[in-house]
């Protein structure tokens, strides 16, 4: 089983329903989170009880991208105590972020700590995290292994690395907050659902998933702004929703988490 589900699709904050970033990769058994933002930690136990992952990957600081973290982290120290740590990949803003919230527990009693950007083997993956512009720290991530490749923006300004970062992939997740004014702003740190398809295209990506949706914002007119940029097959992220990885497999997971879409 080679696929990737959708724990949360929302920027910012979740719509009731719903829950902010987070993805699930099953790659022959072993399991890997990216990101864990606000209310992805039930979506993840309704598939994986007690949290059962083999690696989790995290974007950058921000809370809608991290903030279940520590709530994974609470589950592993009082609930597991002594279990082997779990692998973690992130930026250094992140344990900071955390560890906030927890000043007197050393987060790495359960986490084994790899620092991001940069390339490490990881189970079956070889995963290579780049730098993308943002307001803070922000590594995209590129997975590959058996030559398929899945790549993953976080969040991120428009930006060259972005082809390299989705170079050929069988899946681009990208995020297309469509924030209003955003593509006045001088400096930009979040994208359009057509930049993403832009980007995409130019990386060459085989399909397209938009992620991190402004909540209101009409996610099939997001869809509809990207597939001509892109040009090929576009899917909006959806709770519940898991894609084959190097197969043409869409399925709509059993939904989890509370009533509402997904």
């Amino acid at each position: 089983m080679r696929q990737v589900t959708v724990l949360g699709s929302c920027g910012a904050f979740p719509e009731p329903g719903r829950a902010c970033s987070g993805f699930l990769v099953d790659w022959d058994g072993f399991r890997m989170v990216l990101d864990l933002g606000y209310a992805t930690l039930p979506r993840l136990l309704a598939r994986r009880p007690d949290g059962a992952v083999d690696a989790v990957v995290i974007t950058h600081e921000h809370p809608d991208h991290c903030i279940d973290l520590h709530a994974l982290f609470r589950m592993r120290f009082y609930g597991h105590p002594g279990a082997p740590r779990l692998p973690l990949y992130c930026p250094p803003g992140v344990l900071d972020r955390i560890g906030g919230l927890e000043p007197d527990v050393d987060l790495r009693t359960v986490f084994e700590v790899h620092p991001l950007p940069g390339r490490h083997r990881v189970g079956p993956f070889e995963l290579t995290g780049l730098s993308l512009p943002h307001h803070v720290p922000n590594a995209g991530v590129r997975l590959e292994a058996g030559g398929i490749a899945l790549a993953y923006s976080g969040d991120t300004g428009p930006t060259p690395v972005l082809a390299e970062l989705g170079r050929d992939a069988d899946l681009f997740i990208v995020e297309a907050t469509d924030r209003g004014g955003e593509t006045g702003r001088s400096t930009r740190n979040l994208m359009t659902s057509a930049e993403a398809g832009h980007w995409a295209r130019r990386a060459g990506a085989r399909r397209l998933m938009l992620t991190h949706f402004w909540p209101g914002n009409d996610r099939d007119a997001s869809v509809a702004a990207a597939r001509p940029a892109f040009g090929g097959e576009v899917l909006a992220a959806e709770e519940g929703l898991t894609v084959g990885i190097g197969e043409d497999v869409i399925a709509k997971g059993v939904p989890s988490g509370g009533a509402g879409p997904g």
